[in-house]
């Protein structure tokens, strides 16, 4: 198991998720919804959704009024890039690019701007594997 990957899971709370679904067939929606049910405050980053998973959305991760420790993301790798910079300047402690989704760029821009960074790895199969939670308040 990557140790980068372990290690955000049990030293975070809140977790933003770019590309949340409002379908609740979908794993975008499925997986966040996981997380959020064993503990992690999950907020919702998606384009028309006003409430995701009973909590506030928000058009862009810079909307988010409060601290974000890692950025989840379900959207296609073209777009990574972009939310890696976004993490950057709203001080997130890393960027999470789910299964089947990698970017040579983000990766730059995450480390490079100090960030821990993740690519082509479902955060559910790191919960079932290392039974990581959230730690406690």
């Amino acid at each position: 198991m990557d140790e980068v990957a372990e290690r955000l899971m049990r030293t975070s709370r809140t977790i933003a998720v770019v590309g949340l679904s409002t379908d609740p067939a979908k794993s975008a929606h499925t997986v966040p919804a996981r997380l959020q049910q064993v503990g992690y405050r999950v907020i919702g980053v998606h384009p028309t959704a006003t409430t995701l998973l009973g909590e506030p959305a928000y058009r862009s991760l810079e909307d988010i009024p409060e601290q974000v420790d890692f950025v989840d993301v379900f959207r296609p790798s073209p777009e990574a890039a972009g939310i890696a910079e976004q993490a950057v300047r709203i001080g997130a402690r890393g960027v999470w690019l789910q299964l089947g989704i990698a970017s040579p760029e983000a990766r730059r821009i995450a480390e490079e701007g100090g960030l821990d960074y993740v690519e082509d790895r479902c955060t559910a199969v790191v919960l079932a594997v290392t039974g990581a939670r959230p730690p406690a308040s």
